[in-house]
């Protein structure tokens, strides 16, 4: 019954509130904590990616039960949840190091870990409303649109070192639409 109920607006899983959100608040204690030493001349590479990918492996395993939970029962619209935060995911993961082999001449696992959170954030409020096919395609264009939009942090002077501009408010605001 609220105003964007009002408006049509559905969201199965809370992503459009929590990730759009989220990401702002990121993007507000990026500039309130200021820039790292070094940020953007040193190239700042990530400590443990194996461990990086044992995170996102596991957020995605948790985010299946997430999305299909949030239908409160075990039937048809739980199922196209969970089919659909699979297939977005893996979509959203060759979207994104597609993206990055064209732009840097190769892929990253760091790249496939930041576009699997990417598919995860958009497919969250379609879930339960999207066909697997819908879900591909959602995750395809998430991934690609969110690996683009790293680069507006060095425009925006913003040390970002998360990507969670990138990937939670454009893929949130990608999954709500």
């Amino acid at each position: 019954g609220g105003w964007l109920s009002q408006h049509h607006v559905e969201d199965f899983a809370g992503g459009t509130v929590v990730h759009i959100n989220a990401g702002m608040a990121g993007i507000a204690l990026s500039i309130v904590l200021g820039k790292r030493i070094g940020w953007p001349k040193e190239r700042m590479r990530p400590h443990n990616v194996p461990f990086v990918l044992l995170g996102a492996g596991l957020l995605w395993f948790g985010w299946i039960g997430f999305n299909a939970g949030s239908e409160l029962a075990a039937d048809a619209v739980a199922g196209y949840a969970l089919i659909n935060t699979v297939v977005a995911t893996a979509a959203a993961m060759l979207g994104w190091i597609v993206i990055e082999k064209i732009r840097d001449g190769h892929s990253t696992t760091l790249g496939a870990a930041s576009g699997l959170v990417a598919g995860l954030v958009a497919i969250t409020p379609a879930c339960g409303f999207i066909t697997p096919v819908s879900a591909i395609w959602l995750g395809l264009v998430a991934g690609a649109i969110c690996a683009l939009c790293v680069s507006l942090k060095f425009k925006a002077r913003i040390d970002d070192s998360l990507d969670v501009f990138a990937v939670h408010v454009v893929g949130g605001i990608i999954g709500a639409l």
